[in-house]
This record gives C-alpha cells, structure tokens and sequence, in this order.
C-alpha cells in the first residue's frame, strides 16, 4: 500500500454522542457539516441515527441532500446556511429544514415554500449569521404567526468557560425569545460544556462528536497510520528534506512515510515537535513536511514497521492542530482526502 490508511471507529463517536448526550436533559442533535467532518456524513450519520439522534445539522442543502439520501425519510436535518437562491427544489425535495438568516430568506422561503418548516437563526452577538436584535424585533410577529420549529444562536467563545461573552450572548439569547412557545438552541459542544443554562431545548454537538477539543473527555475516533516507502542511514552533519533543516547529530536512520501536506498534515508540524509511533514507541518528524512525503527519524527502533501511526490516542487531532498553528477542525476536515479507509463499528 502507498497512500496512508485512516481508520475511523464509529463506535467512539457514538460513544462520543452518548456521553455528550448525558451531561444534558433535552434533546442531543449531531453535527455533519463538511462530510461528516471529513469522515463521511452518511456512515457518521447512520451510526448517530442508530444510536438515538433524531436530528442533524449540515452547513449547505447540497450537504442536506446526500445525507437524507444516507438516511432515508425520518431524522430531521436542518441548513444552518437558511434557504439561499436557488435551494427550493432541494429543501422541498429532501425534506430539508433552513434555519432562516435575515429578512431576504425570510420572504423567500415564504414565497417558495409556504408551510415548509424552518426555523430561525439569531444573532446573539457573533457578527456571522443570523438577525441581529432590531432586525428580529422588526419581523418576530411574521416569523412566529408562521411557525417556525426552531429558534437558534451560536456561541462564539464557548471554548473559553470564563469568557464574558459567554454570558453577554446568553443574555442577549434570552432577551430575544424569553416567553415564545419554540424550542431553542444555543449550545455546541463548548456551549454544553457550560452547563445547563446554555442547554435550552436542543443541543448540536460537533467537534467533540469526533474526538476534539473542548470535550476532553471524548474517546479518540480516527486513527492515521502512514505507509514507510524507505529507510536510509545517514552519517552524522548529513541532512534530511527541503532547505538542509535538519542535521543529523549521530549515525541516524531515516524513514521516509507516504504522506505530506497534501493529505491535510500541514507543512507548519515539520517545526511543532509532533511525533509518528510504532506501537508505544514514539519517533520524532524531523526536517520538513513536504507535499507527499515526511520524513522520520527511527534510529531507535530495532525493527522499522510497515507502518507508522501520526494520529491516534497517544497524539490527537488537537496536539497535531497546535503545532500546526491550528485547530482540530481544521486537522479532521482536511485529513486523509488521499487515505485508504476503515471504518470500524
């Protein structure tokens, strides 16, 4: 085999879903924007399904649609991007419910699809999507006399529990749908973290679902192993990849892995004192990560693997994202694009 191998455990990720799940006392959703994070939204999703969730969240109707083709007629599945030109047919199609991001949706999906259901996305104060307090006061009484399942917000520092934005959005949340008779919802997976007066009535984890930051409890789903093409040994002042960065300091061997920042393991690691295992024993990257190609030093390994982990339990998505200069998002959804793939569970 020449390209890296992923495996992806969805068996963790519904692990993931439960114990996210029991922190709260109102409805779990799931987030399978992006493909599912990179991991394919359909598996993600019909295993999410099995386990008990009832609804989904997807970034465009385009998402909307292959996942409803995955899970067939049943869970909800909500468009966080609301109903943009030319999305009707695929809302009405695929049963799709938009989440309704300014006057101009607002009208348009009345006029395309009266008594389709929607809901509605409000601006608590991240300045991204939805509508901002005037406007909504300006369209509520519209909204509402058509009823609209959902009202929603996202928090924009829920990674960070004693930030005061946290609760300056939470107030602003509250001021605009105290006393309305929808369901809500405000909180990712950091939002759940805060507790349950962040929790409302839904909540639609994410990232912790596949194993990331902030949910440190999350149970590592993906696995990338990468194929070792060769081995070579170099004499001490010998050096390894572009630019001559790294120098041998002793008689070294060398092993050059099948994966570079093609396959989303950004060149920026080369610097971050990231590591690849065999088994327990960790070797550390050295010189630059190139387009196709890492190179690793294993010179204290007696046997060199067919194969060596750069992401599993003992280095995750979040330890591979901060040398990188990024984050577990980033990693999981740009990740294994070139991978072969395993799904366990």
């Amino acid at each position: 085999m020449s390209t890296a191998r992923l495996t992806i455990n969805l068996d963790a990720l519904v692990t993931n879903w439960r114990n996210l799940d029991a922190l709260t006392t109102c409805e779990t959703a799931a987030v399978v924007k992006a493909n599912g994070y990179g991991l394919d939204a359909g598996r993600v999703g019909k295993a999410l399904a099995k386990a008990g969730a009832r609804n989904f969240f997807v970034a465009a109707a385009e998402e909307g649609g292959a996942l409803r083709r995955a899970l067939g007629p049943g869970p909800g599945i909500s468009v966080f991007s609301g109903h943009m030109e030319g999305d009707a047919k695929l809302l009405k199609d695929f049963q799709l419910t938009p989440m309704l991001n300014s006057l101009d949706q607002m009208l348009r999906h009345f006029e395309a699809l009266p008594g389709h259901p929607f809901g509605v996305q409000l601006d608590s104060g991240m300045n991204r999507l939805g509508m901002e307090p005037g406007e909504w006061a300006a369209v509520a009484e519209i909204a509402l006399s058509q009823n609209p399942v959902l009202l929603m917000s996202h928090l924009a520092c829920a990674d960070e529990p004693e930030h005061a934005m946290n609760a300056q959005q939470l107030q602003v949340f509250r001021e605009m749908t105290d006393g309305l008779e929808i369901p809500r919802s405000l909180a990712a997976t950091g939002g759940m973290l805060l507790g349950k007066d962040y929790h409302f009535d839904l909540c639609r984890p994410g990232v912790g679902l596949y194993g990331g930051m902030p949910f440190k409890d999350a149970v590592p789903v993906v696995q990338l192993d990468l194929p070792v093409i060769q081995v070579r040994d170099l004499e001490p002042g010998e050096t390894a990849g572009y630019g001559n960065a790294w120098t041998a300091r002793r008689p070294s061997r060398i092993a050059t892995v099948a994966a570079g920042y093609a396959d989303g393991l950004h060149r920026a690691m080369g610097a971050g004192g990231i590591q690849v295992y065999a088994g327990e024993t960790p070797c550390p990257v050295v010189g630059r990560v190139s387009m196709d190609m890492i190179t690793v030093d294993v010179t204290d390994l007696a046997e060199v693997p067919d194969m060596l982990a750069i992401l599993n339990e003992r280095q995750t998505v979040d330890m591979l994202a901060d040398a990188a200069g990024t984050i577990g998002y980033e990693i999981l959804t740009s990740s294994g694009h070139r991978s072969a793939r395993t799904y366990l569970g």
